[in-house]
């Protein structure tokens, strides 16, 4: 257990953050099933529009650290050649 006053406050603050983190990433992965989803019913026009929304949580994730920038970039251009293949 934390000793000191500092301590005690980052491990308090490090369970929020934690808390807000793992929402963030659990949003990432929804919106990313959603494509996947869309890719499998073979509806292009559905598929896209999904895409374009998630191309938008995927970057803003990006931007606050959760994942990498170019974990983002290679999510994004994944989902945007299985789309384009259909």
């Amino acid at each position: 257990m934390a000793n000191t006053a500092q301590a005690r406050k980052r491990a308090r603050q490090s369970v929020a953050l934690n808390k807000h983190n793992s929402s963030l990433r659990s949003m990432l992965r929804t919106a990313i099933k959603r494509v996947r989803q869309a890719i499998e019913a073979g509806d292009k026009v559905a598929a896209t529009e999904v895409l374009r929304k998630t191309s938008s949580v995927i970057d803003r994730v990006a931007d606050k650290n959760i994942i990498h920038k170019n974990k983002a970039a290679r999510h994004k251009s994944r989902l945007a050649a299985a789309v384009k293949a259909l």
